[in-house]
């Protein structure tokens, strides 16, 4: 038996005053679908998914969802005006029995409800949009870039989720390794074209190399008939009298043909050139301890950075990984402990918050305007690596057209605002490359690209980030900062710390196993009571509260005389939530003064 569409998109087509962002597309999800959507910056993503998500009308075409289905769509910038925290935000299409969904994603993603809208980052308003999706739980989840701004325990928590959702899902990201977990069908938008393999994000780069060889292939046989047609033209014309008018016209068509293919977007042309080499050591801390009140940062660490290294910070989100950057390049005093720095070092910094960038000038000014070298902002050109270049120019390199030239950066993206800081940062020269959180927002392209570079810089980097995959692939030594002032060194990247910390993990499970068992054997001695009831007479007087809390929050909606007329189903619903929990808390209370009684002999 067929199964019906999540969503059929028919005849779609969409133009933003150029050149089309998609046409003639006809797409189908289907119930349990897992898609990677992939592509440039810039080529349509966003775009495709708003569409798919109702959010811009298309041109022409249709999109069928079948009645019962629900679609949900994270965005990138969530609105949130008329919520006061981001938990009201999360929870205001949920009936009042599911709150404790967003709780849950909550704890999984980092957030807090209580959070007031108003000063919240853009990173907590994205984690906040993305748990309100997950606790909706729709049947078709569109994910625009969910993992920017989570940490890698975030990222591993989502990854569980996806994994184990009934929901189908259309996804895209930038990290590898997230897709290659979770997909396993591939829809790649290039130059208004969409195109669909039902294999996942694994497969798609050699698929996505083979279309272009093809390509290629089918260009070059092109350009050899033409020149073949147009040299008859000429050579022929003599000959005859009168021409062979189809040929001239078909001669014609050709070319009309060769001048309608959109050409592919070529890579960024990104260089690196190191200053004279520093000292060859870079860095030395020996003892470092830092602390803000109760929290403790790091604690009696020590690193010596050789000439060369790549070494990258990994730990959540708060732990503390950009202090401690900051400590190692005399940016922020250690309260114990000593850091060396090396001699020579030219440092070029990438900072995750973009501060290097004014929003409010334009992608010109930004280039031409260095406060520490003293330089305004009104010249044509810019000092590349000592050399001159003109603006337009070196901006082509980064893939910007003239036209966003005197554009200001607040009209970019999160991308193109990465690659214009890579742009500004590429123009100086180092020895000591500091990226902090590279990856966010660049297409898998760009980070192929910025890898390669990292490869063949003789300098030394110092790198924080999320991305597994790129730090598999750039990382020399990996410094684990696991809270409470621990910062371990490994040496490899992500993987290969995995792989170094396992063994110690599971001395620690192995020692935590011991323990419980002699607890639990105490716990029958003294109290009577086995570990899992003493654990769960200690875990009841918190249920019970929360349980209180939701029965009160139930009985205050239906005070509302005018609820039952005005909103019947959501008055059933809250009707049967309250008997539940009124029944969950009998049964606990009686649970506990069970086991109350038990302990006390």
């Amino acid at each position: 038996m067929a199964r019906i569409p999540l969503m059929q998109m028919s005849g779609i087509a969409l133009t933003f005053g150029g050149d089309p962002v998609f046409s003639d597309l006809d797409l189908v999800v289907q119930p349990s679908d897992r898609v990677a959507l992939v592509g440039r910056n810039g080529s349509g993503k966003s775009t495709l998914m708003k569409v798919m998500a109702g959010l811009v009308e298309a041109d022409t075409g249709t999109i069928v969802i079948p009645p019962g289905r629900s679609v949900g769509y994270m965005e990138q910038d969530p609105s949130m005006a008329g919520f006061a925290t981001l938990g009201d935000f999360a929870c205001s299409e949920l009936d009042p029995g599911e709150l404790y969904k967003v709780e849950r994603a909550g704890e999984g993603l980092k957030f807090d409800p209580a959070r007031s809208v108003e000063t919240a980052s853009g990173g907590e308003r994205r984690r906040a949009a993305l748990a309100k999706l997950m606790a909706e739980a729709p049947d078709l989840m569109l994910l625009d870039e969910p993992t920017n701004h989570l940490d890698i325990e975030a990222i591993g928590w989502l990854e569980g989720e996806l994994k184990s959702t009934r929901a189908a899902y259309v996804l895209i990201s930038h990290d590898r390794a997230f897709l290659r977990a979770l997909t396993r069908a591939t829809l790649w938008i290039d130059r208004g074209k969409v195109r669909r393999q039902e294999k996942g994000f694994d497969a798609f780069e050699a698929w996505r190399d083979t279309i272009w060889e093809e390509e290629d292939m089918q260009r070059h046989k092109l350009n050899r008939l033409i020149k073949s047609e147009a040299r008859w033209a000429v050579e022929g014309i003599s000959a005859r009298r009168k021409r062979n008018m189809g040929r001239v016209r078909a001669l014609r068509d050709l070319r009309a043909e060769r001048s309608s293919q959109i050409k592919r977007q070529g890579t960024a042309d990104f260089a690196l050139d190191s200053s004279p080499k520093s000292g060859r050591k870079v860095i030395e801390a020996e003892g470092v301890s830092k602390g803000f009140g109760d929290k403790q940062i790091v604690k009696d660490f020590s690193i010596k950075v050789q000439r060369g290294d790549r070494v990258a910070f990994v730990g959540p989100n708060g732990v503390g990984k950009t202090t401690l950057l900051k400590m190692l390049l005399g940016l922020e005093e250690p309260d114990s402990g000593t850091v060396k720095q090396g001699t020579k070092l030219e440092i070029a910094l990438f900072d995750q918050a973009r501060d290097q960038l004014n929003p409010d000038l334009s992608l010109w000014d930004n280039l031409t305007t260095d406060p520490e070298m003293g330089v305004s902002g009104k010249a044509d050109q810019v000092m590349v690596r000592g050399n001159p270049k003109h603006v337009v120019g070196y901006l082509k390199d980064f893939l910007f057209d003239e036209r966003q030239a005197r554009a200001p950066v607040r009209s970019l993206s999160g991308g193109e605002k990465a690659r214009l800081l890579l742009a500004k940062l590429m123009a100086r020269q180092s020895n000591l490359l500091v990226l902090d959180e590279p990856t966010n927002d660049l297409d898998i392209e760009t980070l192929d690209l910025l890898q390669e570079l990292l490869d063949s810089y003789d300098g030394t980097v110092l790198l924080v980030s999320h991305d597994r995959d790129f730090l598999d692939r750039v990382a020399t030594t990996t410094i684990a900062m696991e809270g409470d002032g621990r910062a371990t060194a490994y040496a490899g990247g992500w993987t290969d710390y995995l792989a170094q910390r396992a063994p110690i993990e599971a001395e620690k499970t192995e020692k935590a196993k011991s323990a419980k068992t002699k607890a639990k054997q105490e716990a029958k001695v003294v109290s009577g009571l086995s570990f899992t009831e003493k654990h769960r007479l200690e875990a009841l007087p918190a249920e019970i509260e929360r349980l209180e809390q939701e029965i009160a929050k139930l009985e205050e909606l239906m005070m509302d005389p005018e609820l039952f007329t005005r909103e019947p189903v959501k008055f059933k619903k809250a009707t049967e939530a309250l008997q539940q929990r009124q029944q969950k808390l009998s049964a606990s209370e009686e649970e506990w003064m069970e086991l109350e009684e038990k302990a006390g002999g």
